[in-house]
């Protein structure tokens, strides 16, 4: 894929939600957005606390099943369409297309990190000796001290537990990346390391597309800022 190939089309997209326990009460929170990631890009999603940012997020990955409209993907050479995608479908995406890194570390309990790490690669038939040779790398990169590689992320503080879900998710060599607040736990000398990771990915012809509250990260990584405004407040 060459940069400046379209690599994702949001078309229309909508999502809701139904509050069963008052009462069926329907809250929408995104009305026809749509949007194109190109590879090589870093699109940021920009607007308010409560704008529908990560719900559009985590409906393009397809943790929420978008109403109307279409999450077109190039998927193998050919564009899917994630939001008519079957569980098997959209396991096979995740796996090699669409990486995610979210704010919130959650993994099997007593699996060591390096392992975890290894695993965005060993899932991808990378043998298990160089999956955790390069898992390893990639956690020294993000300061993780090898005396805690060994050891479950539960016992980890929440700036470990996140670098450990960044080494994860950028190993994972997919041409599309999702970014959920990355560097929200994570100190400047942190920041720094995230920020030239994203510059490498893109270089590589990566799409990212992200929620980036930290000024100076956006501005650093950021080709575009994509607007998400409240429905209520365009109403």
């Amino acid at each position: 894929m060459s940069a400046g190939d379209a690599v994702l089309r949001v078309e229309g997209v909508g999502k809701s939600f139904t509050l069963h326990l008052q009462g069926g009460v329907r809250i929408p929170v995104l009305d026809g957005v749509s949007l194109e990631l190109q590879a090589g890009e870093c699109v940021v999603l920009s607007g308010p606390s409560g704008a529908g940012k990560s719900t559009l997020l985590r409906t393009v990955y397809g943790n929420y099943r978008a109403e109307g409209g279409s999450i077109l993907l190039r998927h193998r050479g050919a564009w899917l369409d994630l939001a008519a995608a079957g569980p098997r479908t959209v396991l096979e995406m995740r796996r090699d297309t669409l990486g995610y890194v979210s704010q919130f570390l959650r993994v099997v309990p007593r699996v060591p990190a390096l392992h975890i790490v290894a695993e965005a690669l060993t899932a991808r038939g990378v043998g298990t000796e160089e999956a955790r040779a390069s898992a390893r790398a990639m956690l020294l990169r993000l300061h993780v001290p090898e005396r805690l590689h060994g050891l479950p992320p539960a016992t980890f503080s929440g700036g470990e537990q996140q670098r450990v879900n960044l080494a994860r998710g950028f190993l994972g060599r997919h041409p599309i990346l999702l970014l959920d607040e990355p560097t929200a736990s994570l100190d400047a000398a942190n920041r720094a390391v995230v920020v030239g990771l994203v510059r490498a990915a893109k270089a590589r012809g990566v799409a990212v597309l992200g929620i980036v509250h930290d000024a100076d990260t956006r501005d650093a990584i950021a080709d575009r800022l994509f607007p998400v405004e409240p429905l209520q407040d365009a109403a």
